[in-house]
């Protein structure tokens, strides 16, 4: 029997029956077997090497315990489907229902629970319903990006049903139609390529995955040279320099080196080459997930994405290259060894991350402090979101502020009465920094039919990023085209305890500034606000908010929202400080803190440069108290411009532009004055940039090229 189809239109269901004899989808010999011989073949064949990977967050146990009666829950939001039900409706609102629904994540899902229980309700679930979309779903019905998922879910399937037993229920003419239909949609996707990012990928690894696993097709080989050759070319386009994926969302990052390592583990077990710039680009990319991930073992949700964990990838890529750093992180400090580096710049995408530490000293891993800071492109394509400073922040195995994530990608038309939820989590004041009167960053309008952006991108500028021993300093500017103010945004990771992040606002006219903190959803209903005539005090649960008291400036929580999974959202606390000025600097300092939570107090100090005061926007200095039990630490931060001269403030004259100095004062051994604390305390540590001179405590101090006092 020769395996022939005859070529479906486009708009029409695919023909799964009158088989011609030309051109054959098979290679000889096998397209002169038997139906029930070809099926034969291709249960016992021991010549190609593959795997399955499910998707446990769309084909869990107890989503494939609803697959068997027709129950698809997608999104928080389940349907249950009548027998035959017609594939092109969508029982939802959201088209990325009826997406994930013609991904066949439910295949690999009720391939392996088949596997692990021999119940023939998987494998007779899984032919009726691939049967049934062979009969009914023209090819083009969706776009090619989920072509190429359901391709490798299928494949993914196939594993399961065909190359791991003999499975009752398939059927010669079931596996005639199978191959048949997935000859015609690779062929389909090879015509119909995305042109780049990451559904170009996952289309490319589709037609690679199938050109491995059916060397039998006559157009294997070709498939596979091209695959080859587009994923090399694809992942140095879609790859910058530092690894980090183009489109900016740390979720899509991860999904996309997914599925490069996929092609990797392929082309290893089956002896097929990759040039070495393939590999380079994959560990710069495992880099940033190694980075990437939080103490707690998830991901931030920065842009359109989901907070969870890719920790498997690192193993992955361990097993692929060796890399003992990936294995630590995916083990969570249990096996491998600690990075070299705590601190880390992606400087093409602008991510920073900030760390105190890798889980080796008397902190555990999880319990370590984490800042990841996006000072970097909007991304292209239509992930990016309009956040431009935002950073992430986590400590003792907890996200405390955090980005707000996506929520979904429906968006109703602007007449509609429905919430355009969409729109709000894309947009500025969803996001851990500073809204000039009421916009976003870059104009989002209603355009032709859905949502756009419409103006340029705001213009970004990393300035500074240090990293010493005991401290990191990172040093951004957003410059939007929609309002005038320019935004600088500088944090201090102030002896790998907390964070100071100062945010300068500079114009030639009075604007409204909100700056906004998104608290986790954990802190609901637990965090309260207290304000004295020195300090605002936000406590939420392992967090202290405080900032200096300025009466012109509003200091609030409101409500918002998290979503950590697509479709589902918990309201959070927002902490939202609102001013109207021309120019103005916000102090906030963030304390985590694990179990008794200290007192803290924060103060703007009078700051001069030789024997002139500085204006707010020039230099500042701040000073932090923080009372634990038995006694407080007593921190200064002085941050200026780089200049000649000097800046002095209480008994510090510095010769920089970057100064921390931490003083120790014990409680009470003498019931200590405020006024005498600095004189009554002794200093632990002095941090800076490198190579700068100042006194203090009547003595002469020079800071190392590490920034650390001699």
């Amino acid at each position: 029997m020769i395996l022939t189809p005859s070529i479906p239109f486009m708009n029409q269901p695919q023909i799964a029956q009158g088989w011609s004899q030309e051109p054959a989808i098979l290679s000889a010999p096998y397209c002169d077997l038997p139906s029930a011989k070809l099926l034969r073949y291709f249960q016992t064949r021991k010549n190609v090497r593959y795997f399955a990977i499910r998707d446990e967050e769309q084909a869990n146990r107890t989503a494939i315990e609803g697959i068997l009666v027709n129950r698809f829950d997608y999104n928080d939001e389940p349907h249950l489907l009548r027998p035959g039900f017609d594939w092109t409706v969508n029982p939802s609102v959201d088209i990325e229902w009826l997406i994930l629904l013609h991904k066949f994540y439910f295949s690999v899902g009720l391939g392996e629970e088949f596997i692990n229980t021999g119940d023939p309700r998987y494998a007779q679930k899984w032919v009726e319903l691939t049967e049934a979309w062979i009969d009914t779903v023209p090819l083009d019905f969706m776009p090619s990006d989920v072509t190429g998922r359901r391709v490798q879910n299928w494949i993914f399937a196939h594993y399961y049903f065909l190359s791991c037993r003999n499975v009752p229920g398939i059927t010669p003419e079931f596996y005639q139609k199978f191959l048949c239909s997935l000859h015609q949609q690779i062929s389909y996707l090879r015509d119909h390529l995305t042109p780049k990012r990451n559904h170009r990928t996952i289309e490319l690894y589709a037609i690679f995955l199938a050109a491995v696993v059916f060397p039998e097709f006559a157009d294997a080989a070709e498939w596979l040279n091209f695959a080859r050759d587009e994923l090399v070319q694809n992942i140095q386009s879609d790859l910058r320099a530092d690894g980090v994926h183009c489109e900016q969302s740390t979720d899509y990052h991860h999904l996309v080196v997914k599925n490069y390592l996929g092609v990797k583990r392929l082309a290893a077990l089956n002896g097929i080459a990759f040039p070495p710039i393939f590999d380079e680009l994959l560990q710069k990319a495992l880099d940033f997930v190694m980075y990437a991930h939080k103490p707690d073992g998830d991901i931030p949700s920065l842009s359109d994405g989901d907070a969870r964990s890719f920790l498997d990838l690192l193993q992955q890529g361990y097993e692929i290259y060796g890399n003992r750093a990936w294995l630590y992180m995916a083990t969570r400090g249990e096996e491998g060894v600690p990075p070299t580096d705590r601190s880390r710049l992606f400087p093409a995408s602008g991510y920073t991350i900030l760390r105190s530490g890798w889980g080796e000293g008397e902190t555990p891993f999880a319990d370590e402090r984490y800042l990841i800071f996006d000072c970097g492109p909007l991304g292209e394509g239509n992930h990016g979101h309009f956040d431009l400073l935002n950073f992430e922040m986590a400590a003792f195995g907890q996200s405390l502020i955090v980005d707000p994530g996506r929520y979904t990608y429906h968006e109703p038309h602007p007449d509609s009465d429905e919430i355009n939820w969409r729109v709000l989590f894309r947009g500025t004041a969803y996001h851990n920094t500073v809204q000039v009167d009421g916009k976003n960053q870059t104009r989002y309008e209603f355009y032709k039919r859905k949502f756009k952006i419409r103006g340029p991108e705001p213009e970004w500028r990393l300035h500074e990023f240090l990293s010493a021993a005991n401290f990191d300093f990172v040093h951004g500017l957003a410059i939007s085209h929609e309002y005038e103010p320019i935004h600088k945004r500088t944090i201090f990771f102030a002896n790998r305890d907390y964070w100071i992040v100062t945010d300068t606002l500079r114009a030639d006219q009075g604007h409204n500034y909100d700056l906004r903190f998104h608290l986790s959803d954990a802190a609901q209903g637990k965090t309260t606000v207290q304000v004295d005539a020195e300090t605002q005090i936000v406590r939420a649960p392992h967090l202290l908010l405080a900032r200096p008291t300025d009466v012109q400036t509003r200091f609030a929580i409101e409500e918002g929202f998290v979503s950590r999974t697509y479709g589902l959202k918990q309201p959070a606390p927002v902490v939202r400080c609102t001013q109207f000025a021309t120019n103005t600097v916000f102090h906030t300092v963030l304390y985590p803190y694990q179990a008794e939570c200290p007192a803290i107090k924060v103060e703007r100090l009078p700051i001069w440069h030789n024997d002139r005061l500085c204006m707010p926007q020039e230099a500042t200095a701040l000073r932090v108290t923080i009372t634990h039990e038995g006694y407080k630490e007593i921190d200064t931060l002085l941050q200026g411009r780089p200049s000649s001269g000097a800046y002095h403030v209480d008994d510090i004259t510095c010769y920089g532009s970057l100064l921390f100095v931490r003083r120790r004062v014990e409680i009470p051994a003498e019931e200590v004055a405020t006024g005498n604390e600095l004189a009554a305390g002794h200093i632990t540590a002095i941090h800076g940039r490198p190579g700068t001179r100042l006194t203090i405590d009547g003595r002469m101090v020079h800071l190392s090229d590490r920034g650390e006092a001699a």
